[in-house]
């Protein structure tokens, strides 16, 4: 479900939440700040959430080529606009 993060065995990635109806990828780093990346195809999300290793995944596939917003810190409850 949306509001329920993908659990994740990273140092870096805490959480992960893909909306593909929307494609966009909400991801709860280490430090607490949730970013959310529009554009991102679900190819790109079921690698991610397949990849041994998130961190390197996040930063060489993910970070830096999709449009990216902060949400917040901490923000892990349901969101505003959500079904």
């Amino acid at each position: 479900a949306a509001d329920s993060p993908a659990r994740m065995a990273s140092s870096l990635i805490h959480g992960a939440w893909y909306l593909p109806d929307r494609h966009e990828l909400d991801l709860l780093l280490a430090g607490g700040r949730r970013y959310r990346y529009s554009l991102v195809p679900p190819s790109i999300a079921e690698e991610f959430v397949a990849a041994p290793s998130k961190g390197r995944f996040y930063n060489s596939r993910i970070r830096n080529r999709f449009p990216c917003r902060e949400l917040g810190a901490g923000r892990t409850g349901k969101r505003r606009g959500a079904r």
